[in-house]
């Protein structure tokens, strides 16, 4: 047992860093093909912090495991919706643009309900259904490469850091993504090890162990982000991880392996769709979150989590 947690921790450790090196490449060679900042963000951000749920979830289905698949992605949204934007909140009152309230918000709530219609109508994700995800995505990322065209102009205009050497950068790719493969395949083989002996159900692993340890990523970019006042940036790499999780990384899996769903209760579904509209819901009171509605969304997940523990 004491042997499977340590693996469980140095797998999160190696996709962590993993994450890390795979961004800063990325970045680094976005800027060589002077592609500008606010596409940067907009993409490799979010592409990098959400790829340990991606490498996660994608193991978890070769490995027959689809509702740790799954569960992994419900956590890991309710986490950064909760507890991220929440953390982000306590550390800085959080203003939102008009934009992420008419825009973002309802794109992210409907592709929550689009998987939990999915899901319930007979405990399937279908290939089809996995193919109409990635089309969604692929709306949703070309209208934010759109908006990101609009201020090009604005980005041109910033002055950009020194160049790092193309084989420097392409080194970080490689080493980036060959750590996130193996971390993510010790995560998930002694994730379920530790589910089966505990007599835990896998779905439960994957919304709590994984969910936390895959979103540590967005939740170090949101938080520094906060701090340092780039408040847009700490909520919009929150939604757009969100999307990026739900249209991107299940939609590729069920695409190739169609997913069962069969011990996901429909309370986390409510937790997974409810999360997301109840921070909308508080953000359009006065478009902004402050301190202590950020200490109630923390709760909120608090509670969810001992519900979880208690109840499967």
């Amino acid at each position: 047992m004491l042997l499977e947690i340590t693996l469980i921790i140095a797998g999160i450790a190696l996709v962590l860093m993993g994450a890390n090196w795979f961004t800063d490449g990325a970045s680094g060679l976005a800027r060589r093909l002077k592609v500008s900042e606010l596409v940067i963000g907009l993409t490799v951000v979010a592409l990098g912090t959400s790829l340990p749920e991606f490498m996660v979830s994608f193991l978890s289905v070769l490995q027959g495991s689809a509702d740790m698949s799954v569960g992994n992605i419900i956590g890991s949204n309710v986490f950064n919706i909760l507890v991220i934007t929440g953390g982000s909140a306590l550390m800085k009152p959080l203003v939102v643009e008009r934009s992420m309230l008419v825009r973002d918000f309802p794109i992210c709530a409907a592709a929550s309900a689009l998987l939990c219609g999915f899901a319930f109508t007979n405990g399937l994700i279908a290939r089809w259904e996995g193919l109409l995800l990635v089309v969604f995505f692929s709306v949703y990322l070309y209208m934010a490469y759109r908006i990101a065209m609009k201020d090009r102009k604005e980005a041109q205009d910033i002055v950009l850091e020194e160049k790092s050497p193309m084989l420097k950068l392409l080194l970080l790719i490689v080493l980036g993504m060959a750590s996130l493969v193996i971390g993510g395949h010790v995560l998930v083989n002694n994730a379920a090890a530790v589910a089966r002996e505990w007599g835990v159900a896998e779905s439960v692993i994957g919304m709590t162990i994984l969910a936390a340890g895959t979103s540590l990523p967005e939740f170090a970019t949101s938080v520094v982000a906060a701090h340092k006042g780039s408040l847009g940036l700490a909520f919009g790499n929150v939604i757009g991880s969100n999307v990026f999780n739900i249209a991107f990384v299940i939609g590729c899996c069920s695409s190739i392996v169609p997913m069962k769903v069969t011990e996901i209760v429909p309370f986390d579904w409510i937790m997974f769709v409810g999360s997301c509209l109840l921070v909308w819901l508080v953000c359009w009171t006065s478009r902004k979150l402050s301190r202590w509605e950020g200490a109630l969304l923390v709760l909120c997940y608090l509670s969810y989590l001992i519900w979880l523990i208690i109840k499967h």
